[in-house]
């Protein structure tokens, strides 16, 4: 057996230590615009010029730089007029706004609303509920009302949800074949990320967002033009309005925010509503059986402890949810990727 001067407790604590520290660094980059105007530039520039181009503290802005080369999201080439820095392939593709793959509004969501509500984490596993009331104010007995409590937060939260599906939708929607699906409801769809992946993936689907009437409008206005006639909308609030019938529901991120109960009552309405020989299909981050992984959905269980009702589950905790609801068939793939896919059939 190992003494324990053979493990490097150290460096395992400083490096966790540091995380918080390092994803601020990337989220400030981001917000400042670093990533925007390396981009931009066409050629790589010095702490001074990109200090002045954003309005930044020289000193600061070189420090700032330093740490992102370290975090190897930038590259630094010293020359005789000093240190000249650009982007690397990860940042052009992730961290800028112009990028298809951006993930620039999912990292402001978080560096600006999750973190707040992260401070008060040990209260959360005190308490076993949310913490919107001490981060914002907000009553934390309606989650998606905190999330959404003003037009700009609204729009920052669809704005990061579509930065996530244009990097994982495909992977979740080709999990199964759903071509012999055609009228599709999304459920909680928000600002059609998803929505648009799957009439590309399967181009004989319409894919119907269902969602609230606040989320429908500004996803009409800001995400999705009127010629992408194989996307409609349909608003309401599914726990409490009718849900149409249709040949396959998806519920992308949807059973996470929420207990057993409300998971089954929601269930329960989509079965009701589905068409024989229809399905659910379920997108959610999968934990291992014996939830001793993956870390990446240890950590949103987390945040969903912090931030909603409900919490990551196992593919048998879904199954078992699905089955309740009257749902058979079911299919699980994990994809290797952040999401994965359960397939209900009715």
């Amino acid at each position: 057996m190992n003494s324990t001067e053979d493990l490097d407790y150290p460096q395992i604590i400083v490096q966790y230590s540091n995380g918080f520290l390092i994803s601020k660094v990337m989220f400030t980059a981001c917000e400042l615009g670093v990533f925007d105007l390396l981009l931009e530039s066409g050629k790589p520039l010095s702490s001074g010029a990109i200090a002045a181009h954003l309005g930044a503290n020289a000193i600061g802005m070189e420090r700032l730089l330093d740490a992102c080369v370290g975090l190897k999201l930038l590259t630094v080439e010293m020359t005789q007029e000093g240190a000249l820095y650009r982007n690397t392939e990860i940042s052009n593709i992730y961290l800028t706004k112009s990028s298809p793959k951006s993930q620039y509004h999912i990292m402001m969501y978080y560096s600006n609303t999750v973190y707040l509500c992260w401070q008060y984490l040990a209260d959360a596993v005190r308490e076993g509920r949310n913490q919107y009331e001490r981060a914002f104010g907000i009553s934390s007995k309606d989650p998606f009302g905190a999330m959404y409590r003003s037009d700009e937060e609204m729009l920052k939260f669809m704005a990061g949800q579509n930065s996530v599906w244009s990097i994982c939708g495909r992977d979740v929607l080709a999990a199964f074949d759903l071509s012999p699906f055609t009228q599709i409801y999304d459920l909680g769809g928000g600002g059609g990320a998803l929505a648009r992946e799957c009439v590309s993936l399967y181009p004989n689907s319409t894919v119907t967002i269902y969602d609230l009437p606040k989320v429908v409008q500004v996803a009409k206005e800001q995400f999705v033009s009127p010629e992408e006639h194989q996307i409609t909308f349909h608003e309401g609030d599914f726990f409490n309005d009718p849900i149409p019938e249709a040949e396959l529901y998806i519920l992308s991120k949807i059973l996470h925010d929420w207990d057993d109960d409300k998971c089954k009552q929601l269930l329960a309405k989509v079965y009701k509503a589905c068409k024989p020989g229809g399905g659910v299909l379920l997108v959610e981050s999968l934990l291992n059986e014996d939830k001793s992984g993956p870390v990446e959905t240890q950590l949103y269980s987390m945040n969903m402890l912090v931030q909603t009702e409900g919490k990551e589950r196992t593919a048998a905790e879904y199954s078992k949810l699905l089955e309740a609801a009257g749902f058979g068939v079911i299919q699980v793939k994990r994809t290797g990727k952040l999401y994965d896919a359960v397939l209900g059939r009715k």
